[in-house]
């Protein structure tokens, strides 16, 4: 029974406002730094037989940093370019608030499974989730039915490898939140995958904590109103592409 530890990079400094995909130099900030410490501290004890990671700066830190902070049990990391970032083609690199305003945002939010972005280099989602789950199926049979193994990928990607190990349509997978620097679990079996954890950020409860329900501070930060994503902001029930900051 193969165990995969799936953890999403830390915090940048675009994340949650700006759709960053694969451009390079994007590295960890001070805060992504100290997540991804704080939780190789929390996996120092737990034997792992591989750390995998997407290619790029900020998975490949994070990586690094729980590779760092094993006890006796060094992992060299090994990168995985089917872990890579969605290939989001031309929204790379552009404001969440405006992505909000395009139409096909609706379409993302609704049916992923008939999105392919705009651009020569892009990809679509299912394209996207057939990758990353074949990543982590030939990692399984690589590493054997007693391993395991840490993957470290990003919000969209972990979404979709929870949502098939879940046996969900894709079109669900929006319905899952995935934080940065959080930890979930799988666990494979001949017969299926059960889902062992999710989104686990090992933090407080504070973010639990709601504003008041009257509503009246909205403005200092209650959050945006139902209908903002019809007006192009993000909405109350919108899952943030590329995975958000997190609450």
């Amino acid at each position: 029974m193969t165990l995969v530890l799936l953890v999403r990079h830390g915090l940048t400094a675009g994340t949650g406002s700006v759709l960053t995909g694969r451009t390079p130099g994007i590295f960890l900030d001070d805060r992504g730094r100290d997540q991804a410490a704080a939780l190789a501290a929390r996996l120092a004890g737990v034997r792992l037989d591989a750390i995998v990671t997407s290619p790029l700066e900020r998975c490949r830190q994070t990586a690094e940093a729980i590779a760092a902070a094993r006890n006796g049990q060094p992992a060299a990391v090994q990168e995985d370019e089917r872990l890579a970032e969605v290939r989001y083609g031309d929204w790379t690199g552009k404001p969440l608030k405006r992505l909000a305003k395009d139409p096909m945002w609706r379409v993302v939010q609704a049916h992923p499974s008939a999105v392919r972005f705009p651009g020569e280099d892009a990809e679509s989602m299912p394209d996207m989730q057939h990758r990353a789950v074949g990543a982590i199926r030939d990692w399984n049979a690589r590493l054997g039915p007693h391993a395991v193994y840490l993957v470290c990928s990003h919000g969209d990607v972990i979404k979709s490898v929870i949502a098939d190990s879940l046996g969900l349509h894709l079109d669900l997978c929006q319905r899952i939140q995935v934080d940065p620097c959080s930890l979930s679990v799988i666990r494979y079996t001949p017969l299926r995958p059960f889902l062992i954890r999710m989104n686990d950020i090992g933090g407080s409860v504070t973010g639990l904590v709601r504003p008041d329900p009257a509503g009246h501070d909205r403005a200092a930060g209650a959050g945006p109103h139902p209908r903002d994503g019809a007006r192009g902001r993000l909405g109350e029930g919108d899952a943030v592409i590329g995975g958000g900051a997190g609450g």
